[in-house]
């Protein structure tokens, strides 16, 4: 199993473009078979800085999902959404493995 962070930068003024963004997702990518942890839009601190976060099983899971999702109704739609309304400014994703995975096994007596 992997897990895809992506770290975007979005414009501050445009917070309520990447809420629905990040709503869009939260349909569209469960349906084209990647597992969503979330998306998470600024609070506290910093203002352009947001993230989401979902795993797949391998790079090539990674690979026939982003297909799925190119061709998915919803996923072309929030793209375009996306070019259009110009709020995300940066986008970086890095793929990371669960390293801490024996903290959740029993202590042993």
């Amino acid at each position: 199993m992997i897990t895809c962070f992506i770290r975007y930068h979005i414009d501050p003024t445009k917070k309520d473009q990447f809420i629905q963004y990040a709503r869009n997702w939260g349909r569209a990518i469960p349906r084209c078979g990647a597992d969503l942890i979330g998306y998470f839009a600024p609070h506290e601190g910093s203002s352009t800085l947001a993230y989401g976060v979902y795993s797949v099983d391998s790079l090539a899971a990674y690979e026939a999902y982003r297909t799925r999702l190119a061709a998915d109704p919803l996923g072309r739609e929030n793209y375009a959404f996306a070019q259009r309304e110009k709020f995300l400014t940066r986008e970086d994703r890095t793929f990371l493995t669960l390293a801490s995975a024996p903290h959740a096994e029993p202590a042993v007596p």
